[in-house]
């Protein structure tokens, strides 16, 4: 009996609580927010101030104080007024770059996506020539890309082109051109009932190459990245059952490959649209020298920028209904 009371009087352990294990996909977002931390802090201290005081620009009117400094005026819509009503230039400059980029990105697209498939082959010497294929992104850059748009490359080989028959001094372009004639492309795709549109846009290919496979680079290497990410066991599966190279594209490798189609096009789009080159990037710089063009070209600039957000929006939402997501259940 006493030791029934000593055994009831006993105070009970109390049960520790286990720690719970932290799962690897929580570690790798915390490590997520870890590297992007810089980004945000710089984001809402310093780029996120001179949003809000860009946005108020863009809405008045400045006039320079005698003693110094700026004087800041509420106009309201005067400047998106002048940008629309007034500059006929801009909105024309806006529907060109926007009919440039519908001809432009589906060609990087589809010509960066066959390279890379090509490149994925086995063949001797692959890396030569992914090296190859890169070497444009890389001389389009810094000092040579101010050089290329101050024509200096550009008066060179207008100076080298030969002369035609009649003795005449032929641009590039006029060269390309005449190319296309000799190869009788036109007759070529006439014989084959395609419409006139396809046959225009395949001379406008031909035509741009150069640029095309300039804006090419980096788009390749994003598809080069996510041909390696698919397993070889899978295009082992359709050897085996007989399935033929063009079945196992379009079956295995093209699915495969949608999301990198929808990353490279919003690549496309927003570095078609930021581009020293593109019309409306230059045509707001020239505003900008002008009187009251601090204000204007602030206005023009997020009208620009409306415009940009809303085509990346359509492309992401058509591309998104033919993604296909691999589960990794």
């Amino acid at each position: 009996m006493d030791n029934v009371k000593q055994f009831e009087t006993e105070p009970q352990a109390v049960p520790k609580k286990k720690k719970k294990n932290v799962s690897l996909d929580k570690k790798k977002a915390r490590y997520g927010w870890f590297f992007v931390a810089p980004f945000l802090i710089g984001f809402f201290l310093i780029y996120l101030p001179m949003i809000f005081e860009s946005i108020q620009f863009s809405f008045m009117d400045t006039s320079t104080i005698p003693g110094g400094g700026l004087a800041k005026t509420w106009v309201g819509l005067d400047n998106y007024r002048y940008a629309f009503l007034e500059n006929a230039d801009f909105t024309g400059k806006l529907i060109g770059s926007v009919k440039d980029l519908l001809f432009k990105v589906p060609a990087i697209v589809i010509f960066s996506l066959f390279m890379a498939v090509l490149l994925n082959q086995k063949m001797k010497g692959r890396a030569l020539f992914r090296a190859i294929f890169f070497i444009p992104v890389i001389v389009s850059t810094g000092i040579i890309e101010s050089i290329d748009l101050q024509n200096i490359l550009a008066s060179t080989q207008s100076s080298m082109a030969s002369f035609s028959e009649g003795g005449s001094m032929q641009t590039t372009t006029n060269v390309g051109t005449q190319i296309i004639s000799l190869l009788d492309v036109q007759e070529f795709f006439s014989s084959m009932k395609i419409g006139q549109d396809l046959v225009g846009y395949v001379l406008w290919v031909v035509n741009e190459v150069y640029s095309i496979v300039e804006k090419s680079g980096v788009q390749m290497l994003i598809f080069l990245a996510g041909l390696q990410s698919i397993s070889p066991a899978i295009y082992e599966s359709c050897k085996m059952e007989g399935a033929s190279a063009w079945e196992t594209f379009w079956k295995i490798t093209f699915p495969m490959i949608s999301p990198m189609i929808l990353v490279n096009t919003i690549y496309t789009v927003i570095d078609s649209f930021t581009a020293q080159s593109n019309g409306v990037m230059t045509f707001i710089n020239d505003i900008y020298s002008q009187s009251k063009g601090m204000v204007r070209a602030t206005a023009m600039s997020w009208v620009y920028f409306l415009v940009v957000i809303v085509i990346l929006a359509i492309v992401a939402g058509l591309l998104s209904a033919y993604v296909f997501y691999q589960r990794r259940d």
